[in-house]
This record gives C-alpha cells, sequence and structure tokens, in this order.
C-alpha cells in the first residue's frame, strides 16, 4: 500500500511518507505509529454467538467468507456477564474445527473465581491458547460486580492460573472509556493490563485517527510496548451505529453526523458513504503503521470483505 532514503513502514520516500508528515502534539518526533511489516500485520474478525439455528447458519456462512481473506483470527463475543457462554465455546469450536484460529472472549463482572477458572480450563482442554480479557457489562438487573472487578485483574487471575498458556488480547479506548474522568487514567489502567500479562490490545472503534495516534503516543510514553490494533466498525446502519457510540463513548464526529442523517431513508447512499469514509480511516491507519485492523463484523461479511478489496490487502 505504501530514490532514497525511504519510510520503514509505508517504504515511499521519507518526503511523500502521510506518517512523516503528520507530528502528534504530544511527540517530540516523527517516527511511525509502529515498524510493523506488511507480513506482521494481524487482522481479524469479530462475530457475537448466534441464538437460533438460523443465525448459526447465517454466521457459519459469514466466517466460511470471511476465511478467504485468511486473517489472522476470529473472535467470538461472550455476552454480559458470560450470557453467551456457551454460544461463545460452540462457535469457537466450530471455527477452529474448520482449521482456522479462534479467540473466546472471556469477561469477570458477575463471576466467581471458581467460574472463571473452570471456564479457562474448558478453553485449556479444548486446545484453545488465543482469549480476549475484557471486564465486560453487567447484565440488565444484576448489581453484584463479582470477584474480580477489571480487567487487569482477570489477566492476572489468568496467567496465575493458566501460566503462558494463553496469548492474551485486551481492550483499550483511544476516546476514553465511558467511566473515565480523568484523561491520565485511561492510560494508567491500559498499562495495568499490560502489567499483569497482556500481550496485545484491541481499540474500541473510533472515526478519528488522530485520536488513535494519540493513543498511541501516549502509551508508548508511557513504556507500554505491546501491539495496539485499532477496532474497525463498518458503517451500514447509521441510526444503529448511533446507539451504539452513544452507550459505549465512541465519537462520531459531526461532519459525518450531518452527513449521514441528510440521507435519511437512503440506505443505498449511507453504505456508499460509509464504506467510502471506514476505508480512507484503515488506509490512513495503515499507512502510519498501525499494525492490523480488527474487525467488529456484526455477522455480515460484505462490509468488511468490501473494505478489504478497497484497501488490496493480500489474501
Amino acid at each position: 500500500m505504501r530514490s532514497s532514503p525511504n519510510c520503514p513502514t509505508c517504504r515511499r520516500a521519507t518526503s511523500a511518507c502521510p506518517r512523516k508528515a503528520r507530528t502528534s502534539p504530544t511527540r517530540t518526533g516523527t517516527e511511525p505509529v509502529s515498524a510493523t511489516s506488511s507480513a506482521q500485520r494481524t487482522f481479524s474478525f469479530e462475530f457475537f454467538p448466534p441464538k437460533t439455528p438460523e443465525g448459526k447458519d447465517k454466521l457459519r456462512a459469514t466466517w466460511q467468507q470471511l476465511a478467504l481473506l485468511k486473517p489472522r483470527f476470529f473472535s467470538v463475543t461472550f455476552g454480559a456477564g458470560g450470557s453467551t457462554q456457551a454460544g461463545t465455546l460452540d462457535t469457537v469450536l466450530e471455527i477452529r474445527k474448520a482449521g482456522h484460529q479462534a479467540a473466546p472472549h472471556l469477561s469477570c463482572v458477575a463471576s466467581s473465581k471458581a467460574e472463571i477458572a473452570a471456564i479457562l480450563a474448558q478453553y485449556k482442554a479444548s486446545g484453545i491458547r488465543h482469549i480476549v480479557a475484557l471486564r465486560g457489562d453487567l447484565p440488565s438487573g444484576v448489581a453484584m460486580a463479582g470477584e474480580l472487578r477489571y480487567a487487569n485483574e482477570l489477566v492476572a487471575f489468568i496467567r496465575e492460573t493458566t501460566g503462558d498458556w494463553f496469548h492474551i488480547e485486551v481492550g483499550c479506548y483511544p476516546e476514553y472509556h465511558p467511566q473515565t474522568r480523568n484523561a491520565g487514567d485511561e492510560v494508567k489502567n491500559f498499562r495495568k493490563k499490560v502489567d499483569a500479562g497482556a500481550n496485545a490490545a484491541i481499540t474500541q472503534y473510533f472515526y478519528n485517527a488522530d485520536a488513535y495516534f494519540r493513543f498511541v503516543d501516549e502509551s508508548r510514553a508511557a513504556g507500554i510496548t505491546i501491539p495496539i490494533v485499532p477496532g474497525i466498525m463498518p458503517i451500514g446502519n447509521f441510526s444503529q451505529l448511533a446507539r451504539f457510540s452513544d452507550a459505549c463513548g465512541a465519537e462520531i464526529p459531526r461532519w459525518m453526523r450531518i452527513k449521514f442523517e441528510g440521507y435519511r431513508d437512503d440506505s443505498a447512499s449511507i453504505r456508499a458513504f460509509g464504506l467510502d469514509v471506514v476505508s480512507a480511516l484503515c488506509e490512513k491507519l495503515l499507512a502510519a503503521g498501525a499494525p492490523g485492523l480488527h474487525f467488529y463484523t456484526l455477522n455480515q461479511a460484505a462490509l468488511s470483505t468490501e473494505i478489504w478489496q478497497r484497501l488490496k490487502l493480500e489474501a
């Protein structure tokens, strides 16, 4: 995607490198976000476990289509308070049986250490070696947080219980977690997860690339060296996206909102504009050295596949 000298990240002449041309207000240098080569980048797709036979058939068709792109792995969410635990494992095992890497999510809220240890033992017995560890959301009407209150405590417990068996991904928030009140706390909380034993991180989705660049800069300044993979949310339904964003604290830039709202019920224009916006975002992130992309698919293949094709990524 991406005379002499050349940028080690995008391979363009230094004078033409988009990352070199961009300076961050929190940096004194102009080094790339990472020195990740194209071969080292991690591309992945996220699903949620279906609840009906029809949903299972649809998801199977989705991951089979996306598997043609040869991602590093698929991840499968866990549900509030572990409400989809059985469905998560069933989906992961089905994907793995077909010869693809799959990582179950594991959240700790509303669960005891014994319950989490049992899940970890089940994952280990199934040969699963990749996991996404999150605090998670409490189920509706549940007030008790469980024995492990935060993601860093969950990561530490996984390491204490299983050693280095699992490659552990954690979440992070370039635009800050909804409960964060102090800007400095975001990186501090992230650092706790890393110190507990996290191997890599996947961000909440965002549409402002500079928010990601700034967060990476701040994380590196805090001594965090693990890969920070951007989370990408394709846009096919703006009303749905607006609800998600309001709930999770992801910002939709005003110019995007106005543009989407102007399309009203014109679903074709919403889809086309969404593809343009997200493809341009991904291109900018990769050109600047992002170590990969993690797509929140909502169990649909079409949008992620088209973005992939626009980026001319190799399968």
